[in-house]
């Protein structure tokens, strides 16, 4: 069922400052109304020559047994029901939970579902689902290759030369958990994966970080930015196509310990979005940057009391930019952008304006 949401219920600062930047926002909708689970969360999204395809994690509450992958298609406008398109359920009958799904069609055109299963993100598995009629039907699950996760939360990127490179993380199970960033890259269209790990700073202590976001700047230098416990997003390079990356440092935009997501426009500017804030998962903002360094304001897309949280962002092919976030943990909500029609403003610090 589609239900749409009237734009001036998630006002932003631009509407009082800038009207031509909340005038990007050309489509807020939630992908369902209502769904057999109580609980969403993790969305992702992709374009099909069928249309947007999402999917999510789904179940009576986060890392329960019944929580499973659901998914929604876009077609004429609307979203189709919710359907569960995996389970964690073992052959002796036992079920896990599963997390983070992360959609991403290959070169072929087939759709691949990478998802993870187990007791928790000290302890799951990668698995991996395909479809080649835009999500509709789906293959049989199998279990990615030993040491291999699959990305972790955010989309994989292809590069000119076709490899993929996606972004991965891990979390050990002491305590406190030790969370380490890995890249895992594929050159023969996903058939075997190579890992390769950010530099150690050697000067410093390292970086607890998890779920990166690949960024593409020119000559196929890479950046990706992704979550840290160290109250800001964490950034990493890699001059080589991803098969070495620099040590870990730090942004200026803050992070509460949330999921971020980011992706490069075809203009050359990078939009990540991402909850502007050291605590809490509201509000959630969108920022733009013209060299991955320096980040300007765009959009407030929450700024209500609540969560909103762990976003996806892609491009399509009419050029808009369209985000898939948390809504409270009950819903999904997808919101369509204009990235023309966005006024960024510099932010001083990592300080977002005042209104």
């Amino acid at each position: 069922m589609l239900v749409l949401v009237p734009v001036l219920g998630a006002a932003s600062w631009e509407q009082a400052k800038d009207p031509a930047s909340a005038s990007a926002i050309v489509e807020s909708e939630f992908v369902f109304q209502t769904a057999p689970f109580a609980s969403a969360h993790a969305s992702t999204l992709v374009e099909t020559s069928d249309g947007l395809v999402a999917a999510w994690f789904g179940g009576s509450r986060e890392g329960a047994a019944d929580v499973g992958i659901w998914l929604s298609r876009r077609v004429k406008g609307g979203w189709t029901r919710p359907v569960e398109v995996a389970s964690g359920v073992e052959p002796d009958g036992t079920r896990h939970p599963c997390w983070n799904p992360v959609l991403f069609e290959m070169a072929t055109g087939e759709l691949w579902l990478f998802y993870k299963v187990g007791p928790g993100p000290q302890r799951w598995w990668g698995m991996i689902r395909t479809s080649r009629d835009a999500g509709r039907t789906w293959s049989n699950a199998r279990r990615l290759p030993d040491g291999i996760l699959g990305p972790i939360k955010n989309k994989p990127v292809r590069l000119s030369d076709g490899s993929i490179v996606g972004g991965s993380s891990t979390e050990s199970p002491d305590r406190p958990s030790t969370w380490r960033v890995h890249f895992e890259r594929s050159v023969d269209a996903g058939r075997t994966w190579t890992v390769a790990r950010p530099n150690a700073s050697g000067e410093r202590p390292e970086i607890d970080a998890i779920q990166p976001s690949i960024l593409i700047h020119p000559r196929e230098m890479l950046q990706a930015v992704g979550r840290s416990r160290s109250g800001r997003v964490f950034e990493t390079w890699s001059s080589d196509r991803g098969q070495t990356w620099a040590p870990l440092t730090l942004t200026a935009l803050p992070n509460p310990d949330s999921g971020i997501d980011a992706v490069t426009l075809r203009d050359g500017r990078q939009l990540i979005v991402y909850n502007h804030t050291r605590e809490g998962r509201s509000p959630l903002n969108v920022a733009l940057s013209r060299d991955g360094r320096s980040w300007d304001a765009a959009l407030v897309l929450e700024r209500e009391p609540g969560e909103y949280s762990y976003p996806a962002v892609i491009q399509t092919a009419d050029g808009h930019a369209h985000i898939t976030y948390t809504w409270r943990r009950q819903r999904i909500k997808h919101v369509a952008i204009d990235p023309a029609k966005l006024t960024p403003v510099p932010m001083a610090d990592g300080t977002w304006p005042r209104q």
